[in-house]
C-alpha cells in the first residue's frame, strides 16, 4: 500500500513538473521573449515566468538585449583622390523592436542579423570613405577618423530605420586602416614632401618674425640714441650758456673768480673726514691765511 502510495506521489510530480515545461517560460533579467502562435509573433515577455500554450500552438524566442558586438571583414575601398585604402570596423549593436527583429530574419537568427548588418556597413563605409581624401586618414597633421565615424553611424542608422531592421548601433569605430603595398610608397613620399613643405613654411615665418623683431628693435635703438643726442646737445647748450655767464662775470671780477675756484677746490678735499697737512701759501690752502686786503670789488 505504502509503495503505491509512493510510486503516485512521484508520478503526480513528474506529471507536474511536464506540465510546467510545457505550460510554463522563464525569461531572464538580460533578455526578451517573443511568444508565437501559429508561427505568427502574438505577444513580447518581459524577465520573469509566464504562460503558454505547448508546442504546436505557441513557440517563445528569445532574444539577448545586451549590446552585441561585431566586427566587419578587412574591405578595400577607393578615396576621393583615388587610393585604395583597407579599413575594419567595430560596432556595437542591440535589438530594440524584438517582434519587428523577429520577422525581419528568420527565427530572429542573430548569423543573419549579422551578415545583413555586415553588407549594409560595408556599403555605407565605402560610400563614406569615397567623399574624404587620403591624408583625413593618414596624415601627419592629424586626421579626420572621428568626423569619418560619425558620418558612417548615422548613415548606417539611417538606413536600419528605412528598412526597419528592428535594431540599432550602439557605437561604431575604425579599427584598423591599411594601404597596399604599391600604395605606401608613394604615400609616404608624399607625406614627406608635405612635411617638407610646412617645414619650410615655419622657417620663413620664423625669419620674417626674427627680421621685424630686429627691425624693431634697430628702431628703439636708433630713436634712444636720438633722443639721447638730443638731450646731450641741450645740456650741453645750457651749460656753455651758463659757463659764458660765469665767464663774463669773472672777467669784470678776476679775483672773486680766483677765490671761488680756491673755495671749490678746497670744499673738494674735505668732502670726506681726512687729516690734511699742507702748507698755506700754496692755493686752495691759502685761505686759512686770511683774506686778502684788497677789497673784492664788484
Amino acid at each position: 500500500m505504502k509503495r503505491n502510495l509512493t510510486t503516485i506521489v512521484i508520478g503526480a510530480l513528474l506529471l507536474i513538473i511536464f506540465a510546467l515545461l510545457l505550460f510554463v517560460f522563464q525569461v531572464r533579467q538580460s533578455e526578451v521573449a517573443v511568444v508565437t502562435t501559429f508561427s505568427k509573433p502574438t505577444r513580447m515577455a518581459g524577465p520573469g515566468p509566464h504562460w503558454k500554450w505547448p508546442w504546436p500552438i505557441q513557440k517563445v524566442y528569445k532574444f539577448d538585449q545586451r549590446v552585441q558586438n561585431f566586427e566587419d571583414k578587412y574591405t578595400e575601398g577607393l578615396t576621393s583622390d583615388s587610393y585604395n585604402l583597407m579599413t575594419t570596423v567595430y560596432v556595437g549593436w542591440s535589438i530594440t523592436e524584438p517582434n519587428t527583429f523577429y520577422q525581419k530574419f528568420p527565427g530572429g537568427s542573430i548569423t543573419a542579423a549579422e551578415q545583413s548588418l555586415e553588407n549594409l556597413l560595408r556599403d555605407r563605409k565605402n560610400a563614406v570613405v569615397g567623399k574624404h581624401p587620403l591624408a583625413d586618414f593618414v596624415s601627419a597633421d592629424g586626421t579626420k577618423l572621428d568626423e569619418i565615424e560619425s558620418n558612417i553611424l548615422a548613415s548606417v542608422q539611417s538606413q536600419l530605420q528605412t528598412n526597419n531592421y528592428g535594431l540599432k548601433i550602439e557605437f561604431l569605430g575604425i579599427k584598423k586602416i591599411g594601404l597596399p603595398e604599391p600604395v605606401t610608397e608613394s604615400v609616404f613620399a608624399r607625406m614627406k614632401s608635405d612635411r617638407n613643405v610646412l617645414i619650410s613654411k615655419s622657417q620663413n615665418e620664423g625669419e620674417a618674425e626674427a627680421q621685424n623683431i630686429r627691425s624693431a628693435a634697430d628702431r628703439k635703438a636708433n630713436e634712444m640714441l636720438a633722443n639721447a643726442d638730443a638731450e646731450a646737445t641741450r645740456i650741453k647748450s645750457l651749460g656753455e650758456a651758463a659757463a659764458l655767464q660765469s665767464q663774463i662775470v669773472f672777467q669784470q671780477n678776476p679775483q672773486l673768480a680766483g677765490f671761488l675756484l680756491r673755495l671749490t677746490a678746497l670744499e673738494q678735499s674735505l668732502k670726506e673726514r681726512s687729516t690734511l697737512i699742507f702748507d698755506q701759501h700754496v692755493p686752495p690752502f691759502d685761505l686759512f691765511g686770511g683774506f686778502s686786503t684788497n677789497p673784492i670789488t664788484k
